[in-house]
């Protein structure tokens, strides 16, 4: 007797605290909800950075291979340069060194030149002033006719080799001059060479480091997308871990539910008082574009639609019922939840301002808050679950 007491007293107990452990699960439900939610917000944000982001990387790689090849051809054409302005410089070096030979061999002519005309002068200054004899007084004066022909040979061999010598010293040194300016002019002339190679190695150099800034700015940006898209896979594989827990814990919450749901009965479509819709009897809380589809994103479920709207823009409840929460969810912002009796909830996320409280009776169409961004949100929208026994649907099949 005392035993079947004890069983009905707890019985007892666990009826009545059944709502309020209901309402407690709910609660926990709608936090690990929005979570997932937020969290697969951010995964599909981490997805569309990482897609972006590996389109650039491919094409900074393309441009960076080409930038490189440029430089390469840019540096193979000064090595070029180099060594051609180093090969004329060379052969300048040998004009230069050769001119000042010829300088040098054509200022000893001129010398030897002067030296010559100064000893012919000497020579007919000397004839001149000591009256040389001529023919008749070899004649007179030679004592053998071997005389006669031997002193005038010796006088014209004298004055034949001198005007020989002489003339072979100017021959020597208008040579010696001719070459000296066709060695300047070479000389001019390698001079101008050189100094157009040093020319077109200059802008190949200025070239070549124009390519390289641009390859060291193709390559920082290439860096820099690197640790981009590293950072975004590691975010999303944080975001896909977190997600993987919370889904868990919510298919753990759900199950609760239906069991207390089940355990205490649920709420019948007419005791909130306002007469709650069938399942397709929902209204659409907005007008707008669904931007959004309920499915799966990334290997992970999307738990509701998302409907463009602007800032403002009136929600209303899809269908009578009571207001079970509202308030701030993480992921999903301000956020109003309603249950419609029969397991049937709805909730809407992101508003910018919330008009209902918990525990509110709300009737079809009655506007319960403002479209907004808040929490995890890309823009001004609204976020729209539908949920039986706490499990979410596909909100398109009751709209």
């Amino acid at each position: 007797m005392g035993r079947r007491s004890l069983l009905g007293g707890l019985a007892l107990a666990l009826a009545l605290a059944a709502p309020a452990a209901g309402q407690d699960i709910e609660d926990r439900k709608a936090g690990v909800d929005a979570r997932i939610a937020a969290l697969q917000s951010d995964i599909e944000a981490q997805k569309q950075q990482e897609g972006v982001l590996t389109s650039q990387l491919s094409a900074v790689s393309a441009e960076l291979r080409q930038a490189q090849a440029a430089v390469d051809e840019a540096q193979a054409s000064v090595d070029q340069l180099e060594t051609q302005l180093a090969s004329e410089q060379a052969r300048l070096q040998e004009l230069t060194a050769e001119l000042e030979r010829r300088t040098k061999r054509l200022q000893r002519l001129q010398r030897e030149l002067q030296r010559v005309v100064a000893i012919l002068e000497a020579r007919v200054r000397a004839i001149y002033m000591a009256d040389e004899p001529d023919v008749l007084s070899f004649l007179v004066s030679a004592s053998s006719f071997d005389d006669v022909v031997d002193g005038y040979e010796f006088l014209n061999r004298i004055g034949s080799q001198d005007q020989q010598i002489a003339r072979q010293v100017e021959a020597a040194k208008r040579q010696a001059a001719e070459e000296r300016r066709e060695t300047q002019r070479t000389r001019t002339l390698q001079r101008a060479t050189v100094e157009v190679v040093a020319a077109r190695m200059r802008d190949a150099q200025a070239a070549r480091d124009r390519l390289s800034a641009d390859r060291d700015t193709l390559g920082a940006a290439h860096r820099l997308k690197e640790s981009a898209l590293a950072d975004a896979r590691h975010t999303r594989e944080e975001y896909l871990a977190e997600v993987e827990a919370l889904a868990a814990e919510s298919a753990a919450l759900a199950a609760t539910i239906r069991a207390a749901q089940s355990g205490a009965g649920s709420t019948s479509p007419g005791s909130t008082g306002t007469g709650a819709p069938s399942a397709a009897g929902l209204i659409w809380p907005v007008n707008g574009v669904v931007v959004s589809g309920f499915g799966m994103r990334w290997g992970r479920m999307h738990e509701g639609i998302d409907i463009a709207a602007s800032t403002g823009t009136p929600i209303r409840a899809a269908a009578s019922g009571a207001v079970i929460w509202s308030g701030w969810r993480g992921g999903y912002g301000n956020c109003v939840v309603i249950d419609h009796g029969n397991g049937l909830a709805t909730l809407y996320a992101h508003a910018s301002a919330l008009l209902v409280g918990v525990g509110q009776q709300v009737s079809q169409g009655q506007t319960v808050a403002l479209v907004g961004s808040t929490g995890n949100s890309s823009g001004p929208h609204l976020h729209f679950e539908v949920r039986v026994n706490g499990v979410a649907v596909d909100p398109l099949l009751y709209l």
